[in-house]
């Protein structure tokens, strides 16, 4: 299934219960997508861009995630937890403290409950794992966007 998210716009997704779709209304996202690994990065780039109308930035490590989210004001915050010179749980206090608009979202491998729960007091309003991006990321920065509806 594809989402085309437009301004002003809607896109349909089907209820997690399996109980039918959800009228999803949206404008054009604004994306940072932060890890280290550059091949990552541009898949996650394609992935959201066959999928969402969106314009996406990137970063490198934790300290550029801080720089751009304050610089841009995104939307949408994708991190990954392991990166150089600042780790993703630290960027994501900083950007939450910079940016408060923003909503953090964690993309990783990592499946350790402490590091998961340790994201969410940080501000996460996700986490999903990389494996299961092309399935759980849509909705999931579905749900954390402000003034939309819950999926």
């Amino acid at each position: 299934m594809r989402y085309r998210l437009r301004r002003p716009a809607a896109f349909r997704l089907e209820d997690s219960r399996g109980c039918g779709e959800v009228d999803v209304p949206v404008s054009r996202v604004r994306i940072l997508v932060a890890d280290d690994y550059k091949p990552w990065r541009v898949h996650a780039r394609k992935l959201l861009q066959e999928q969402l109308d969106c314009r996406i930035s990137e970063a490198c490590d934790g300290i550029e995630a801080v720089q751009k989210a304050t610089l841009l004001r995104p939307d949408i915050v994708l991190l990954d937890i392991s990166m150089p010179t600042m780790n993703g749980i630290e960027a994501a206090e900083r950007i939450q403290q910079a940016t408060p608009g923003s909503r953090v979202i964690f993309l990783t491998q990592n499946t350790d409950s402490e590091i998961m729960s340790a994201t969410l007091n940080a501000g996460a309003k996700g986490y999903v794992l990389k494996a299961n991006a092309a399935t759980e990321l849509l909705p999931v920065i579905a749900a954390a966007l402000p003034d939309r509806s819950p999926v």
